[in-house]
């Protein structure tokens, strides 16, 4: 049995411990929070921009700590979950790793790259993992696409664009400040970041144009370059300022046998266009919000008993995608492409 402590109850850690109760061989027996209402199980007040509303829990059997060091004592803790804002990351998954703890860190890895290099080689020297929550790959969409493209099934990958948009998140008031949260680029569009990088690898340089708002992109279109002039590959992401709109992404991928479409504002499910003319609907598992993020916790769960690193939830691969993130932003103030 994987014993789990989960540091931060926000939205991710709420997220996160509804989960864990859909993995086997896992169990939540500790949670540090500084609140005491949320310590308690009263999560009403948790919000999110998809997934369940917050409600009361019942914790009874869970250790509870308001320090963190006091959890990363605990020996009925194994894996160090951490929920906590991108600013505070690094430093407890730095600490959970020198306490002998496994880490698994929701996205992004830090706010910069050197302390996302400082968690990477800290887990090397400690003979532990590292795994960053990237959970695109897990989600049935997206999971298709990665299997369609690295398998060969439809020829050599050409490209694609990707798109990642929200409303502008208003319960979260640091979301724009570059030194908590980070802004669209490093909370948002990173996911469509980490799965360029993982099915395309890293481009040569970035060319992007956009808003900003203060120090990070509000709304941006991107373009990655590639040694490989037929390689083209873009992505749409950011905040836009009218609540009526719901979380969307999508992607158009386009391979030498086929294209796959997604588009979840259009109510488009996952979509092969072959070419031979045919337009196929590949069945893929209908599951909420919360199976998805239970896929990829069954991946933390299976990497912990094995001892082994994940290809998904890499923590250099995690650095990658938080470098092409700070690569965008540099573009677009710049106004010209900048090299990776």
């Amino acid at each position: 049995m994987v014993r789990v402590g989960i540091v931060g109850i926000g939205f991710m850690g709420m997220i996160h411990y509804l989960a864990y109760q859909k993995v086997r061989g896992v169990k939540v027996t500790a949670i540090c929070e500084k609140i005491p209402e949320r310590l308690a199980g009263d999560w009403r007040g948790i919000k999110g921009n998809f997934g369940p509303a917050g409600r009361k829990m019942d914790l009874s059997g869970i250790a509870k700590y308001s320090d963190l060091h006091e959890l990363l004592a605990d020996p009925n803790v194994d894996v160090v979950d951490v929920c906590l804002p991108p600013s505070l990351h690094p430093e407890a998954a730095v600490a959970g790793l020198e306490a002998g703890k496994d880490v698994f860190c929701e996205k992004p890895i830090a706010l910069t790259t050197a302390a996302a290099d400082t968690m990477v080689k800290t887990a090397k020297k400690k003979g532990k993992l590292l795994l960053i929550g990237h959970v695109l790959p897990f989600f049935a969409a997206y999971h298709f696409a990665y299997d369609a493209v690295t398998s060969g099934k439809y020829g050599k990958a050409l490209g694609g664009h990707f798109t990642r948009v929200i409303s502008d998140p208003l319960w979260l008031k640091d979301y724009y400040d570059p030194n908590v949260c980070g802004g669209p680029a490093v909370d948002l569009h990173i996911h469509d970041a980490h799965f360029i990088r993982l099915l395309f690898g890293m481009p040569k340089s970035v060319q992007s144009v956009g808003r900003m708002r203060g120090e990070v992109a509000e709304f941006f279109n991107s373009h990655f370059l590639y040694d490989d002039p037929q390689l083209t590959v873009s992505a749409a992401g950011g905040v836009i300022r009218q609540q009526g709109r719901p979380f969307t992404n999508g992607y158009e991928i386009h391979l030498e046998k086929a294209t796959l479409v997604f588009d979840s504002w259009m109510n488009l499910p996952v979509t092969v266009l072959t070419e031979d003319g045919k337009v196929k609907r590949p069945k893929i598992p209908v599951r909420d919000s919360v199976d998805d993020f239970a896929a990829e916790l069954a991946e933390v769960v299976r990497c912990v008993k094995a001892g082994t690193p994940s290809q998904f939830l890499d923590g250099t691969l995690a650095r990658d995608a938080l470098l092409l993130a700070h690569k965008e932003t540099e573009s677009i103030v710049k106004r010209r492409p900048v090299k990776v």
